[in-house]
Protein backbone atom coordinates (compact mmCIF):
# COMPACT_ATOMS: atom_id res chain seq x y z
CA UNK A 1 0.00 0.00 0.00
CA UNK A 2 2.66 2.30 0.69
CA UNK A 3 3.93 2.60 -2.66
CA UNK A 4 0.34 4.08 -3.63
CA UNK A 5 1.43 7.49 -2.35
CA UNK A 6 3.96 8.33 -4.38
CA UNK A 7 1.77 7.97 -7.26
CA UNK A 8 0.78 10.57 -8.96
CA UNK A 9 -2.17 9.46 -10.95
CA UNK A 10 -5.12 7.23 -10.78
CA UNK A 11 -6.88 5.77 -13.75
CA UNK A 12 -10.17 4.10 -11.88
CA UNK A 13 -13.06 2.05 -13.59
CA UNK A 14 -16.44 3.32 -12.68
CA UNK A 15 -19.41 0.46 -12.45
CA UNK A 16 -18.64 -2.13 -9.52
CA UNK A 17 -15.42 0.33 -8.18
CA UNK A 18 -17.40 4.06 -7.20
CA UNK A 19 -21.00 2.75 -7.85
CA UNK A 20 -23.54 -0.36 -8.24
CA UNK A 21 -26.07 0.92 -10.02
CA UNK A 22 -27.76 4.25 -8.59
CA UNK A 23 -26.16 3.63 -6.02
CA UNK A 24 -22.28 4.95 -4.41
CA UNK A 25 -20.19 2.53 -2.70
CA UNK A 26 -18.60 2.53 0.59
CA UNK A 27 -15.49 4.77 1.11
CA UNK A 28 -16.14 6.28 -2.33
CA UNK A 29 -16.36 9.61 -1.24
CA UNK A 30 -13.21 9.09 1.33
CA UNK A 31 -11.20 8.26 -1.40
CA UNK A 32 -12.13 11.08 -4.31
CA UNK A 33 -11.15 13.70 -0.85
CA UNK A 34 -7.85 11.76 -0.16
CA UNK A 35 -6.75 12.55 -4.06
CA UNK A 36 -8.21 16.23 -3.82
CA UNK A 37 -6.33 16.91 -0.68
CA UNK A 38 -3.17 14.70 -1.71
CA UNK A 39 -3.03 16.73 -5.51
CA UNK A 40 -3.28 13.40 -7.35
CA UNK A 41 -4.75 13.57 -11.00
CA UNK A 42 -7.80 11.38 -11.50
CA UNK A 43 -9.68 9.93 -14.44
CA UNK A 44 -12.74 7.62 -14.09
CA UNK A 45 -12.74 5.63 -17.05
CA UNK A 46 -15.59 3.63 -18.49
CA UNK A 47 -16.30 1.10 -21.13
CA UNK A 48 -19.87 1.76 -21.49
CA UNK A 49 -20.49 4.23 -24.49
CA UNK A 50 -23.65 5.37 -23.64
CA UNK A 51 -23.42 8.26 -21.57
CA UNK A 52 -21.37 11.60 -21.89
CA UNK A 53 -19.14 13.02 -19.31
CA UNK A 54 -21.62 15.50 -18.57
CA UNK A 55 -24.12 12.62 -18.46
CA UNK A 56 -21.90 10.87 -15.60
CA UNK A 57 -20.96 13.99 -14.24
CA UNK A 58 -24.88 14.20 -13.18
CA UNK A 59 -25.06 10.92 -12.27
CA UNK A 60 -22.27 10.71 -10.13
CA UNK A 61 -23.97 14.54 -8.43
CA UNK A 62 -27.43 12.49 -7.37
CA UNK A 63 -25.38 10.08 -5.55
CA UNK A 64 -24.13 12.74 -4.22
CA UNK A 65 -20.30 12.85 -5.38
CA UNK A 66 -19.75 16.40 -7.18
CA UNK A 67 -16.72 15.63 -9.93
CA UNK A 68 -16.01 17.90 -12.88
CA UNK A 69 -16.75 16.70 -15.79
CA UNK A 70 -13.42 16.37 -16.99
CA UNK A 71 -12.45 13.67 -15.01
CA UNK A 72 -14.65 11.49 -17.19
CA UNK A 73 -13.32 9.63 -20.48
CA UNK A 74 -15.48 6.88 -22.08
CA UNK A 75 -15.17 4.42 -24.82
CA UNK A 76 -17.24 6.53 -26.91
CA UNK A 77 -14.56 9.55 -26.51
CA UNK A 78 -11.52 6.91 -26.94
CA UNK A 79 -13.25 5.62 -30.20
CA UNK A 80 -14.05 9.18 -31.75
CA UNK A 81 -10.47 9.99 -31.42
CA UNK A 82 -9.26 6.79 -32.87
CA UNK A 83 -10.92 7.08 -35.92
CA UNK A 84 -10.33 10.99 -35.64
CA UNK A 85 -6.55 10.07 -35.81
CA UNK A 86 -7.17 7.05 -38.18
CA UNK A 87 -9.20 8.63 -40.98
CA UNK A 88 -10.60 12.71 -40.27
CA UNK A 89 -13.13 13.42 -41.66
CA UNK A 90 -14.85 10.23 -42.53
CA UNK A 91 -18.01 8.91 -41.97
CA UNK A 92 -19.95 6.01 -40.33
CA UNK A 93 -22.90 3.85 -39.66
CA UNK A 94 -23.55 4.17 -36.12
CA UNK A 95 -25.35 1.41 -33.62
CA UNK A 96 -25.21 2.55 -30.33
CA UNK A 97 -26.70 5.40 -27.69
CA UNK A 98 -26.56 9.30 -27.61
CA UNK A 99 -22.96 9.13 -25.99
CA UNK A 100 -21.29 7.65 -28.55
CA UNK A 101 -23.02 9.96 -31.51
CA UNK A 102 -22.13 12.76 -29.47
CA UNK A 103 -18.55 11.82 -29.20
CA UNK A 104 -18.36 10.78 -32.74
CA UNK A 105 -19.92 14.49 -33.75
CA UNK A 106 -17.34 16.58 -31.67
CA UNK A 107 -14.07 15.07 -33.50
CA UNK A 108 -15.77 15.60 -36.56
CA UNK A 109 -17.09 12.58 -37.48
CA UNK A 110 -20.79 12.08 -39.39
CA UNK A 111 -23.37 9.57 -39.73
CA UNK A 112 -23.91 7.69 -42.62
CA UNK A 113 -25.98 5.14 -43.91
CA UNK A 114 -25.56 4.70 -47.33
CA UNK A 115 -21.64 4.22 -47.97
CA UNK A 116 -19.78 4.77 -44.62
CA UNK A 117 -15.97 4.52 -44.45
CA UNK A 118 -16.95 2.82 -40.67
CA UNK A 119 -19.47 0.58 -38.74
CA UNK A 120 -19.37 1.85 -35.19
CA UNK A 121 -21.30 -0.32 -32.33
CA UNK A 122 -21.75 0.66 -28.99
CA UNK A 123 -24.24 -0.45 -26.55
CA UNK A 124 -28.02 0.36 -26.82
CA UNK A 125 -31.33 -1.01 -26.77
CA UNK A 126 -32.13 -0.09 -29.81
CA UNK A 127 -31.24 -2.93 -31.49
CA UNK A 128 -33.05 -4.82 -34.21
CA UNK A 129 -33.02 -7.04 -37.19
CA UNK A 130 -32.98 -3.81 -39.23
CA UNK A 131 -29.92 -2.91 -37.54
CA UNK A 132 -28.15 -6.07 -37.60
CA UNK A 133 -28.49 -6.22 -41.77
CA UNK A 134 -27.55 -2.92 -42.15
CA UNK A 135 -24.34 -3.27 -40.70
CA UNK A 136 -23.76 -6.35 -42.35
CA UNK A 137 -24.26 -4.91 -45.74
CA UNK A 138 -22.02 -2.25 -45.07
CA UNK A 139 -19.82 -4.19 -43.53
CA UNK A 140 -19.85 -6.54 -46.93
CA UNK A 141 -19.31 -3.55 -49.08
CA UNK A 142 -16.03 -2.43 -47.47
CA UNK A 143 -16.80 -0.58 -44.27
CA UNK A 144 -14.48 -1.49 -41.46
CA UNK A 145 -15.69 -2.48 -38.46
CA UNK A 146 -15.65 -1.13 -35.06
CA UNK A 147 -16.57 -1.81 -31.86
CA UNK A 148 -16.88 0.51 -28.57
CA UNK A 149 -15.47 -1.95 -25.98
CA UNK A 150 -14.84 -5.81 -25.69
CA UNK A 151 -17.44 -6.24 -22.41
CA UNK A 152 -19.83 -9.31 -23.67
CA UNK A 153 -22.08 -8.11 -20.73
CA UNK A 154 -23.07 -5.08 -18.66
CA UNK A 155 -25.12 -5.12 -15.22
CA UNK A 156 -27.97 -3.43 -14.86
CA UNK A 157 -30.48 -2.78 -11.88
CA UNK A 158 -32.16 -5.84 -13.69
CA UNK A 159 -29.57 -8.19 -13.82
CA UNK A 160 -26.96 -8.31 -16.61
CA UNK A 161 -27.50 -7.30 -20.13
CA UNK A 162 -25.88 -7.88 -23.59
CA UNK A 163 -22.93 -5.60 -23.89
CA UNK A 164 -21.16 -4.37 -26.98
CA UNK A 165 -19.00 -7.76 -28.05
CA UNK A 166 -22.15 -9.57 -28.27
CA UNK A 167 -23.73 -7.02 -30.07
CA UNK A 168 -21.33 -7.11 -33.01
CA UNK A 169 -20.67 -10.81 -32.72
CA UNK A 170 -24.32 -10.99 -35.11
CA UNK A 171 -21.88 -9.17 -38.01
CA UNK A 172 -18.72 -10.68 -37.27
CA UNK A 173 -20.81 -14.36 -37.96
CA UNK A 174 -22.56 -13.05 -41.25
CA UNK A 175 -19.06 -10.97 -42.96
CA UNK A 176 -16.37 -12.77 -42.25
CA UNK A 177 -14.65 -9.90 -40.48
CA UNK A 178 -13.04 -9.06 -37.20
CA UNK A 179 -13.84 -6.10 -35.69
CA UNK A 180 -11.26 -3.21 -33.87
CA UNK A 181 -11.88 -3.17 -30.69
CA UNK A 182 -11.16 0.09 -28.86
CA UNK A 183 -12.14 0.55 -25.19
CA UNK A 184 -10.48 -1.55 -22.49
CA UNK A 185 -8.18 -3.44 -21.99
CA UNK A 186 -6.67 -1.94 -25.34
CA UNK A 187 -3.87 0.10 -24.77
CA UNK A 188 -4.65 2.77 -27.11
CA UNK A 189 -7.43 3.70 -24.49
CA UNK A 190 -5.17 3.61 -21.41
CA UNK A 191 -2.33 5.63 -23.09
CA UNK A 192 -4.69 8.48 -24.06
CA UNK A 193 -5.70 8.59 -20.34
CA UNK A 194 -2.40 8.42 -19.29
CA UNK A 195 -1.77 11.55 -21.72
CA UNK A 196 -4.95 13.44 -20.36
CA UNK A 197 -3.20 13.40 -16.73
CA UNK A 198 0.04 14.13 -18.15
CA UNK A 199 1.29 11.32 -16.20
CA UNK A 200 3.62 8.45 -17.30
CA UNK A 201 2.81 4.82 -16.41
CA UNK A 202 5.18 4.28 -14.02
CA UNK A 203 3.70 7.24 -12.04
CA UNK A 204 0.08 6.03 -12.20
CA UNK A 205 -2.07 2.62 -11.22
CA UNK A 206 -5.19 1.41 -12.82
CA UNK A 207 -7.83 0.70 -10.23
CA UNK A 208 -10.65 -1.95 -11.51
CA UNK A 209 -12.87 -4.65 -10.59
CA UNK A 210 -12.20 -6.98 -13.45
CA UNK A 211 -9.25 -9.01 -14.25
CA UNK A 212 -10.36 -8.83 -18.12
CA UNK A 213 -10.42 -5.63 -18.77
CA UNK A 214 -9.25 -3.50 -15.91
CA UNK A 215 -6.36 -5.79 -14.42
CA UNK A 216 -4.98 -6.73 -17.71
CA UNK A 217 -4.88 -3.11 -19.25
CA UNK A 218 -2.87 -1.70 -16.50
CA UNK A 219 -0.66 -4.73 -16.48
CA UNK A 220 0.15 -4.30 -20.44
CA UNK A 221 0.33 -0.40 -20.25
CA UNK A 222 3.10 -0.23 -17.49
CA UNK A 223 0.72 0.81 -14.51
CA UNK A 224 -0.01 -0.57 -11.51
CA UNK A 225 -2.51 -2.31 -10.83
CA UNK A 226 -5.06 -2.64 -8.20
CA UNK A 227 -8.44 -4.65 -8.10
CA UNK A 228 -10.91 -4.13 -5.82
CA UNK A 229 -13.77 -6.99 -5.03
CA UNK A 230 -16.65 -4.44 -4.45
CA UNK A 231 -17.52 -5.53 -7.96
CA UNK A 232 -17.44 -8.49 -10.26
CA UNK A 233 -14.27 -10.34 -9.06
CA UNK A 234 -13.88 -12.65 -5.98
CA UNK A 235 -10.86 -13.61 -4.63
CA UNK A 236 -11.72 -17.26 -6.02
CA UNK A 237 -12.36 -15.83 -9.49
CA UNK A 238 -9.16 -14.58 -9.33
CA UNK A 239 -7.54 -18.12 -9.69
CA UNK A 240 -8.76 -18.15 -12.87
CA UNK A 241 -6.37 -15.95 -14.57
CA UNK A 242 -2.44 -16.43 -15.44
CA UNK A 243 -1.81 -12.65 -14.64
CA UNK A 244 -2.43 -11.05 -10.98
CA UNK A 245 -2.75 -7.57 -9.97
CA UNK A 246 0.21 -6.08 -7.24
CA UNK A 247 -2.60 -5.35 -4.75
CA UNK A 248 -6.01 -6.65 -3.72
CA UNK A 249 -8.60 -4.31 -2.05
CA UNK A 250 -11.64 -5.02 -0.48
CA UNK A 251 -12.96 -1.33 -2.10
CA UNK A 252 -11.14 2.01 -3.05
CA UNK A 253 -12.19 3.03 0.48
CA UNK A 254 -9.29 0.92 1.71
CA UNK A 255 -6.98 3.64 0.34
CA UNK A 256 -8.29 6.35 2.24
CA UNK A 257 -8.42 4.56 5.10
CA UNK A 258 -4.81 2.83 5.43
CA UNK A 259 -3.67 6.61 5.51
CA UNK A 260 -1.62 5.82 2.08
Amino acid sequence: MINLKEKKGFLCDMDGVIYHGERLLPGVKEFVEWMVSNDKKFLFLTNASSRSPKELQMRLARMGLDIDESHFYTSAMATAQFLNTQSPGCSAYVVGDPGLYNALYEKGITTNDVNPDYVVIGETVNYNFDTITKAMRHVMNGARLIGTNTDLTGPSDTGLLPACRALVAPIEATTGKKAYFVGKPNPLMMRTGLHLLGVHSGEACMVGDRMDTDVIAGIESGMDSILVLSGVTSRETIEQYPYRPRLILDGVGDIARLGV
